[in-house]
């Protein structure tokens, strides 16, 4: 099944949001997605196990950062471009 997801990540008591936000990037990446940083999240569609797999990779190296809050949206009912 394909799914997107809208990834936002908060990272705090850091001096840059920058480190985290890249971390998140990197993960997803790692796990063959593409995601598409925006100035308020990360957008990201892929198959739902490399989905689920990725996202909690992403938020585990954001955390090696320090403290960090994840939101993360996901549906398999968000259009998909071709």
């Amino acid at each position: 099944m394909t799914t997107s997801a809208q990834i936002s990540v908060y990272p705090l008591r850091q001096e840059h949001l920058g480190p985290a936000i890249e971390s998140v990037r990197s993960a997803l990446e790692e796990r063959g997605l593409t995601p598409q940083v925006g100035p308020m999240s990360t957008t990201v569609t892929g198959e739902i196990g490399i989905m689920f797999t990725a996202l909690a990779d992403a938020f585990a190296k954001a955390a090696t950062n320090g403290q960090v809050v994840m939101t993360i949206t996901i549906s398999n009912a968000c259009p998909v471009a071709s």
